[in-house]
């Protein structure tokens, strides 16, 4: 690949990763590009931009994932590269192709490799050469029940049922025994045609009490590949992240470098260029296996960046501009320990619904250690239209213990009004015997958690709430600023330490 200077960059996306990207490129003294909907016309990302054009209406189908406008401003700006951050396009082949075509660059892997790991069934078969360890099932989609029945009795109950094209949860059923497996199968395929427009399932064996690990991997098109340790990812409310850490709190140093070298070697059985993350189930044992490849930077990427000092963003534009991996897999390091939680504007108490509307308080956390990637200001209103994630918090500690600990001062300084969101449930996993020791699973939600934990208000804290609640209401006079100290008191949700 020959080296190009990229000049000019247009992101992609939208919220905290489109203004995260553009951080990392003006540092780079590379130009940005903000693409936004006329939902996200006042975001801060619009205006971070160097230059910033409305692509349509709210609806992601309208905007954000209309391949042939997001083209034409590249063409129209003279766009050098284009960065797809996460989600919406980041792993769309089409839309790769469709930049190449134009000159473009897209920072991330080829269309190729996206289209082997975007289908689960092609990605077993690709890393099956490798010796890659993979969990016990059918290689290919399942054509009926009476297929399903004969895997299900070769490889024992219980079982997993999985979409081959999607994630997310979508398309994947447990089944226990054979009196569910029909109507398991029915409504996987169901649930994956909805959601992917492709119905073919696969059966795995369903894997009990798993931890759920990834390796974040950097590869270059020179034939370098390196593995850039581990994420704890284990935490999860229907399927999906919301506390992650690093380094995981039970890989021993010898299943770490098993880990990583597998992970690599799932990266160059498709030739893999740039940021990725393998994903593995680990179960009680100690063995773990491939689950998938993610082709594209994760959400949970600070965490690695954290403990590594590396900036991802930066090594991706790097990769994509034709240079090598700056370091070898020997100079590497693990430097402490960094946790992630994600802030939804969901209601735990109310199985973790969507609870959209105003932020009629937003103040983040600082000080030593804590970092907040975010795309939201005090007064902005959560989008209906899109994921409701309102930020990413991270802590960094020498240690894990000092992670957890900033991690819970951090959430007490987080003051968040106007809507729910998953802070209180964050700092009930903080607390939590179990994230405490390191013994938990994927199961945790279900195992550990129950609404009602987070009903115990403290009556003095809620009216410390409801003081700068008034503090920063405007007046006749004007709106009044509150100091630091009435922000830190601003969380009403705050748990009761007993």
């Amino acid at each position: 690949m020959a080296k190009k200077k990229i000049q000019k960059l247009l992101v992609a996306n939208r919220g905290e990763i489109a203004l995260r990207v553009m951080r990392s490129a003006r540092e780079m003294g590379i130009r940005t590009v903000a693409v936004y909907s006329e939902a996200d016309r006042s975001a801060p990302f619009v205006r971070f931009a160097d230059e910033a054009v409305c692509i349509g209406p709210p609806p992601s189908k309208e905007s954000y994932l209309v391949i042939d406008k997001l083209v034409q401003v590249c063409k129209d700006l003279n766009v050098d590269a284009v960065h797809p951050g996460y989600g919406f396009l980041s792993e769309n082949g089409e839309f790769a192709r469709a930049l190449e075509k134009a000159g473009v660059i897209f920072v991330g892997p080829s269309p190729k490799a996206m289209k082997v790991m975007g289908d689960k069934l092609a990605a077993k078969a690709a890393v099956k050469q490798f010796d890659v360890p993979l969990v016990p099932g059918t290689e290919g989609a399942v054509s009926g029940l009476e297929e399903a029945i004969n895997v299900a009795k070769t490889i024992k109950f219980p079982i997993l049922i999985k979409a081959a094209a999607g994630g997310g949860g979508k398309g994947m059923r447990v089944v226990e025994k054979e009196s569910e497996l029909k109507e398991g199968l029915e409504r996987a395929i169901s649930e994956a045609t909805n959601a992917f427009g492709d119905g073919s399932v696969f059966i795995e064996k369903y894997v009990a009490g798993p931890r759920h690990i990834e390796v974040q991997v950097m590869a270059d098109t020179h034939g370098n590949t390196c593995y850039l340790f581990e994420r704890e990812c284990s935490i999860q409310r229907r399927h999906q992240k919301v506390v992650e850490e690093a380094p995981s709190a039970v890989l021993t140093p010898e299943l770490r470098k098993r880990m990583g070298e597998a992970a690599v070697a799932v990266a160059k059985s498709v030739d893999y260029v740039g940021a990725g993350t393998v994903e593995f189930l680990l179960d009680e044992g100690g063995d773990f296996y491939f689950m998938e490849m993610n082709t594209r930077l994760q959400v949970e990427h600070p965490v690695t960046e954290m403990i590594t000092g590396l900036d991802l963003v930066k090594l991706q534009i790097r990769v994509a501009e034709g240079e090598e991996l700056p370091f070898t897999q020997d100079e590497l390091r693990i430097n402490g320990h960094a946790i992630e939680v994600r802030v939804y504007a969901e209601d735990p108490m109310n199985n973790f619904l969507p609870d959209i509307g105003r932020l009629t308080t937003y103040r983040p956390p600082q000080g030593p250690g804590v970092r907040v990637d975010d795309g939201f200001e005090e007064g902005m209103e959560i989008p209906i239209h899109y994921d409701p994630m309102i930020a990413k918090l991270i802590t960094h500690g020498a240690t894990r213990e000092e992670a957890i600990t900033r991690m819970e001062r951090a959430i007490d300084d987080f003051a968040i009004t106007g809507v729910e969101t998953t802070l209180p449930f964050c700092l009930f996993v903080m607390g939590h015997p179990a994230f405490r020791r390191g013994t938990y699973d994927t199961h945790f939600v279900r195992d550990h958690f129950k609404p009602e934990a987070l009903e115990h208000l403290d009556a003095a804290e809620a009216a410390a709430a409801a003081l700068v609640a008034a503090a920063t209401r405007p007046t006749a006079a004007g709106p009044v600023r509150s100091n630091g100290a009435a922000g830190n008191v601003a969380s009403p949700w705050k748990l009761r330490r007993r």
